[in-house]
């Protein structure tokens, strides 16, 4: 058996000529195989590590595997030949003290630390992000030698933010989140009058990608073949005469699910760049008009969890960001 350590050879190009297999061991047991895959080969791109899944090069246990499959102990993951480039500039490139981002840290343990992630910063490097929050509190923490997104949040939204520092911590916190007992919140507004109090929306939706290539998600009618079943109950906070305030809670978890649920709806999210109504956006963020919104009000506002080690009943909370709570005053004043 040949451990995949030994096709790490900085500032080479490397051709395996033979497949490399790896026995799943505890600390990567409850990860998912496509999130395994991408962090052992780190200099591959992602599109040709799904390839290699989708095409059964990638095999568990002599199997074709999806990407969704999540990591046994004692799993043997076999990896086809691939020609890597491991770059050590690339390897040894540090985020200077200069860039960090000051998070404000929500709480912090041996387990997890939670961030009230600014807008406008993406979560993790990609799409010509160099640095996301992960990236950022790596290079500001390198005494952790482990640190992985529990969720994500799109780079414009604010709020709420989980990360594991170990990997019994990130298992347990995914099986919160697939068994629902996590219960998370976020802030919208809204154009138009929201009228009912309380309102459950369960619409599949699914993926797929514009004429440009970006990725976009829409809802579909009935949960086909390609459709994943989505559930949000929102509840009004506030009306106005052209907006509402609702509290979302997320009973799924899927990509872009309040955004999308919300403007299929004829209520899209206020600032919304992907789904929302331009027209209104432009007014919105136009300098001299008050209140003034530049940006898309969605925020993460609180996170309950069973903590990883106490068993602890956790409540985590960021304050609405101050240009949200200006725009509201705005509203409330007009």
């Amino acid at each position: 058996m040949v451990s995949i350590s030994r096709i790490k050879d900085l500032g080479k190009k490397i051709p395996l000529s033979a497949a490399v297999t790896e026995i799943i061991g505890e600390d990567s047991q409850g990860q998912r195989i496509d999130n395994f895959l991408i962090k052992r080969l780190k200099n591959v791109p992602k599109s040709h590590i799904y390839q290699l899944l989708r095409s059964g090069q990638v095999r568990l246990n002599s199997k074709r595997i999806g990407p969704q499959y999540h990591l046994q102990s004692g799993d043997a993951v076999r990896i086809p030949p691939i020609r890597m480039v491991e770059s050590s500039v690339s390897l040894r490139k540090k985020l200077p003290a200069s860039g960090f981002i000051r998070f404000n840290v929500l709480f912090e343990d041996e387990a997890l630390v939670v961030v009230d992630k600014p807008p406008g910063v993406a979560v993790h490097g990609g799409s010509g992000v160099s640095f996301g929050v992960i990236e950022q509190l790596r290079a500001q923490h390198p005494e952790w030698k482990f640190l992985e997104l529990v969720h994500r949040l799109d780079r414009e939204t604010s709020g709420v933010l989980l990360l594991a520092k170990s990997r019994a911590a990130l298992v347990e916190l995914h099986r919160q989140l697939r068994a629902g007992t996590m219960v998370k919140r976020y802030l919208a507004l809204v154009k138009g009058k929201w009228r009912n109090p309380k309102q459950n929306v369960t619409l599949a939706l699914t993926k797929y990608l514009t004429p440009t290539g970006e990725r976009r998600v829409a809802v579909i009618e009935g949960a086909g073949e390609d459709g994943m079943r989505a559930h949000t109950v929102f509840t009004l906070k506030k009306s106005w005469q052209n907006f509402s305030l609702l509290e979302a809670e997320l009973k799924t978890g899927r990509t872009h699910q309040i955004r999308v649920h919300l403007a299929h709806l004829g209520f899209p999210i206020a600032g919304d760049d992907k789904y929302g109504d331009f027209a209104l956006n432009k007014e919105l963020a136009r300098r001299g008009l008050e209140p003034c919104l530049a940006r898309m009000f969605l925020h993460a506002l609180t996170v309950e969890l069973i903590h990883p080690l106490t068993g602890k009943r956790l409540h985590l909370e960021a304050p609405l960001a101050d240009e949200l709570q200006q725009f509201l005053l705005g509203l409330n004043s007009n």
